[in-house]
């Protein structure tokens, strides 16, 4: 019988092991949701998101990371701990890399998927930028918006649903 390891299950040392502090655990966190402090970077901005099973249910315990490539920042949070089941992430809107886009990777893990999702998040304000990037551009029209995050007053919105209508495009890497 093989040995289980951390890419065959999503268990219960996620909390302990990847966002102490978050849980309640005395020990400090070497990653969190804040990739700026936006009381100091006055160009922070903030997202936000739901991460949803198949028939629009909120999944209460997923674990979201944040990678932006420009700027060298990387970030995680469970939904677990948000009083309203959500992520939620300071950081700086990258810019263009390479002819992409600006875009921010994301990789979700949660309970049930043996293997994490990786996703891209993408700008709604950005639209030139986002007409001619090579990836987005790989994404069949009518599901490019599962890519793209909403401009809010609060900053940006970005839903991830796991299955269903508006399933969330996922990237074999």
């Amino acid at each position: 019988m093989p040995l289980q390891t951390p890419s065959q299950t999503v268990g219960p040392y996620f909390a302990y092991g990847l966002t102490p502090e978050q849980y309640g655990y005395y020990f400090k966190s070497l990653i969190g949701n804040q990739l700026v402090n936006p009381l100091d970077e006055p160009n922070a901005i903030t997202i936000t998101g739901n991460v949803f099973d198949g028939v629009g249910v909120i999944i209460p315990d997923a674990l979201i990371e944040l990678w932006d490539a420009q700027n060298k920042h990387f970030g995680r949070f469970g939904t677990g701990t948000d009083s309203q089941n959500r992520f939620v992430f300071h950081t700086l809107k990258p810019g263009s890399v390479d002819g992409q886009a600006p875009h921010l990777s994301v990789i979700v893990f949660m309970r049930g998927q043996p293997i994490h999702s990786y996703t891209r998040l993408y700008f709604s304000d950005e639209a030139a930028a986002n007409e001619s990037d090579p990836v987005l551009n790989l994404v069949p029209a009518e599901r490019r918006q599962t890519l793209i995050a909403k401009k809010t007053s609060a900053g940006y919105l970005f839903d991830i649903y796991m299955q269903g209508e508006q399933e969330t495009v996922f990237f074999e890497v």
